[in-house]
């Protein structure tokens, strides 16, 4: 029987939950090797993949490609700046009422168990995420200023037919046992303990930074709607498939297929879509920076250690640049953000090897995979205002 991705993707979480919940240890081990094995293979495509799709994207673009580089760029990073920054003055309003150390401590108690798979197989990536996107720049953008003209089309060609062997590989292989690998993580996760113990511990601050995720994906598709002409309900409703997806594989780099199929559905022309999803999966964070933000607003209350404005704006600023190497695997962005927290906790409580940054990063893992799927959603909201900037104005130059 056929069914689309979207049901696949949940019957894979139930699947996972009772697993861990009802099989017997050996079973569970099972299913997290086989999602091991595919997440490796997984952690090897995706730098080809940015380099086929982002140089593709940016080659394929007739007019602009500097000029929209530019605007998706500063748009990813205005993005991740307002919600860092409003997730501080939110959480800075709520998080007193309802915090407690005895919470933080029983987080940090689950965080560090998993289930061990039997085996595990080493596949190094041929690039790692920062050179694939940069190697991917410099090809696209002199692929669109070149070819046909100061070079010919041989290479050109060459990286459209790599293009189309990267897609066959995501259609093929990828895409359908994307639900293997979000069962794998359920299972994991629910044999451990951590899925109820997230519900059944700081479910107030859980629940109050999944809001903030939402809230701030409904302005991010009200304003992509109001540029674009288009219901941006419609948007939300296409984006499911992708946010499902981001939940399970906690990496905005790994929901790129997915993503990619809801910018389709979004209208996003197939040039822009291909340049900007991949593209906003490195360096759109606004959904881990909403969710550090807030853990880290928690651990200074829990501690009582001094935060204010003047001291966040810098570290989201500063981490903003620096997530850009974080996407490929589940909590990437707080272990780009360890060496960095000493600029809200101080010197002495910020150290990285501390109990305090421990706390933090228990607290974050127990939520990072929300604030990923808020990334991925909120890439394809900035690919429908490039897209609408460049069939509205550019494309007419």
């Amino acid at each position: 029987m056929k069914m689309g991705l979207f049901p696949k993707l949940i019957i894979s979480i139930i699947a996972g939950i009772l697993i861990g919940m009802y099989f017997p240890l050996w079973f569970c081990r099972t299913v997290v090797t086989a999602s091991g094995i595919f997440s490796t293979f997984l952690k090897f495509i995706i730098p080809m993949m940015i380099v086929a799709y982002v140089t593709m994207g940016i080659a394929d673009l007739s007019q602009g490609a500097g000029k929209l580089l530019i605007i998706t760029v500063i748009l990813s990073y205005s993005s991740t700046l307002i919600a860092g920054s409003s997730s501080f003055v939110i959480s800075d309003t709520l998080f007193p009422s309802f915090m407690s150390a005895e919470a933080l401590t029983k987080i940090q108690a689950i965080t560090n168990i998993s289930l061990q798979s039997f085996f595990s197989i080493s596949i190094p990536p041929l690039l790692d995420t920062i050179s694939a996107v940069v190697l991917a720049f410099m090809l696209g953008l002199c692929f669109s200023k070149m070819k046909g003209n100061e070079i010919g089309m041989s290479l050109y060609n060459g990286m459209k037919d790599f293009s189309g062997i990267i897609n066959k590989v995501l259609n093929s292989v990828i895409v359908p046992l994307l639900p293997l690998y979000i069962c794998g993580t359920f299972v994991n996760m629910t044999y451990t303990g951590e899925t109820f113990v997230i519900l059944g511990i700081l479910w107030e601050v859980f629940l109050a930074i999944v809001a903030m995720h939402f809230c701030y994906l409904l302005i991010q598709f009200t304003i992509a709607g109001i540029i674009s002409g288009k219901n941006p309900f419609k948007f939300i409703i296409n984006q499911i498939p992708g946010y499902t997806t981001a939940l399970g594989t906690q990496s905005s780099a790994a929901t790129i297929p997915v993503n990619l199929e809801c910018a389709e559905h979004d209208g996003i022309s197939t040039e822009i879509r291909n340049f900007v999803v991949p593209l906003c999966a490195n360096i759109h964070m606004c959904g881990s920076m909403i969710t550090i933000t807030a853990c880290a607003t928690a651990v200074c209350l829990m501690h009582q250690l001094p935060i204010s404005l003047s001291t966040v704006i810098p570290f989201i600023m500063t981490l903003g640049i620096a997530m850009v190497a974080s996407p490929g695997a589940p909590g990437g962005s707080i272990m780009t953000a360890l060496p960095f927290l000493y600029m809200i906790f101080g010197e002495k409580a910020g150290d990285p090897n501390g109990s305090i940054c421990a706390v933090m990063v228990a607290l974050y893992i127990t939520q990072d995979s929300f604030g990923t799927a808020c990334n991925v959603s909120g890439d394809n909201a900035i690919g429908i205002i490039v897209d609408t900037i460049y069939k509205k104005w550019i494309k007419k130059i």
